[in-house]
């Protein structure tokens, strides 16, 4: 079977709707490694977008799917119980910022953790708007579009979302907003569209995933803990993509000088097994009556058990630390690279969770950032772009990963680079 046929048949089958950013077939992969049908060889620096900080298929985390699988794989949480799913909990409710009690709840999807944790927030506050931010990406079911900060692709021809949600402006310096700017906004929605005593919860990405790797600084986020403080407000730190240890501590947000009162994580929590969950003070955790959070897969036992698997090899391997290191690898190799390619316009990122932005001349670059995720393709690395101008090309590479194996990239990167910008 070939690519083009895979594809063609692709057409006739999949919808229109379900993006393929590459358009190749997967046979097998492990580590850092694709291979395609065809037999090529690719480094992965997409990582599933984010979700395999311990690399494809860890010897680890698949002895303990196959172990899982030979007892059992499924009799839904909410009916009979199963101490993998209490383990995960207890070890996150460790693991999450904060020197109070904490509860988790889990689920299968980043969307439904988003979900989730606005509904925990409303119950608790009894009040009913949130406040997201410009550029940030909270998921595809609807009420997590509604708080996705981009429309085109994502909720381009479906109509107006759910009208609970008011955009603040998401600091960043390189498009003019500073920090003020966003405190100001929000302070702008009370006055003008909601009342604050109505916002039950303000949501926030720590670092920005989709919308282009913007990180919020300790101090914004220290102000924002303390409007939540002044005003009665859940603060929900979204650390789906953030999280399981791509910034260089377990949650983001344990760089941040705060707590969060719930934080999402999903993606390489399993080591891409579907599992998400939200974690929060107890008190605002249990707020709901039971029945009230859950559903059919949330917390499957094969997920549990991949998940409890991808703890322990953080600890094992040292991976925080490693994030760290291969994060300044990545930034100091681009940074060689902006002497060359004055389009590289900003480097930016926690831990290993990199990226730069292509601007010429002041305008965003969405053509560059196209051409090289396909020039490095043909040279056998992948890539994910992002931002809300499309011109944010960011690096997801497995923390497993080989030095060898990021030096190798960073090297097609810069190749890919004198391939195609003038």
């Amino acid at each position: 079977m070939t690519n083009d046929e895979l594809n063609s048949r692709r057409k006739k089958a999949v919808a229109n709707g379900v993006a393929q950013i590459h358009p190749f077939y997967v046979e097998r992969a492990e580590n850092s490694t694709i291979w395609d049908v065809e037999g090529r060889e690719f480094i992965d620096f997409s990582g599933g977008i984010a979700v395999l900080n311990t690399g494809h298929m860890h010897p680890t985390v698949k002895q303990a799917v196959m172990a899982q699988l030979d007892r059992f794989s499924h009799t839904c949480f909410m009916v009979i119980g199963y101490e993998s799913y209490i383990q995960v909990c207890e070890q996150v409710n460790e693991l999450a910022p904060g020197q109070f009690d904490k509860k988790t709840a889990l689920f299968n999807s980043g969307s439904e953790a988003v979900e989730n944790a606005v509904k925990v927030a409303r119950a608790y506050t009894q009040r009913a708007g949130v406040i997201a931010f410009t550029s940030a990406y909270h998921g595809r079911t609807l009420a997590a579009l509604a708080l996705t900060g981009k429309v085109n692709p994502y909720s381009e021809g479906m109509g107006l979302m759910p009208s609970f949600v008011y955009r603040a402006e998401f600091p960043c310096a390189l498009h003019g907003v500073s920090e003020d700017d966003a405190i100001a906004s929000i302070e702008r929605i009370f006055k003008n569209d909601a009342a604050a005593s109505d916002i039950a919860a303000i949501i926030i990405e720590p670092v920005q995933g989709e919308g282009g790797f913007y990180v919020a600084s300790p101090a914004f986020m220290q102000r924002l803990r303390a409007l939540c403080d002044r005003e009665g407000i859940v603060l929900i730190a979204d650390e789906v993509q953030t999280g399981a240890g791509r910034t260089g501590t377990f949650f983001a947000m344990e760089q941040m000088g705060v707590c969060a009162d719930i934080c999402t994580f999903a993606k390489s929590i399993a080591g891409g097994f579907p599992l998400s969950g939200i974690t929060g003070r107890a008190k605002v955790m249990d707020c709901i009556q039971p029945g009230g959070l859950g559903g059919t897969y949330g917390g499957n036992p094969i997920a549990c058990a991949a998940a409890l698997a991808v703890m322990e090899v953080f600890k094992q391997e040292k991976l925080l630390s490693r994030s760290y290191e291969i994060g300044a690898m990545m930034k100091q190799s681009l940074v060689q690279m902006q002497t060359i390619n004055p389009q590289i316009a900003d480097i930016r990122g926690l831990g290993a969770m990199v990226a730069f932005e292509l601007m010429e001349d002041g305008v965003p670059k969405a053509d560059y950032c196209r051409q090289i995720l396909i020039e490095a393709r043909e040279r056998g690395l992948i890539l994910l772009s992002c931002g809300t101008f499309g011109n944010v090309i960011r690096l997801l590479v497995p923390l497993t990963a080989s030095d060898e194996q990021i030096i190798q990239g960073m090297a097609i990167l810069r190749m890919s680079f004198e391939a195609i910008l003038p």
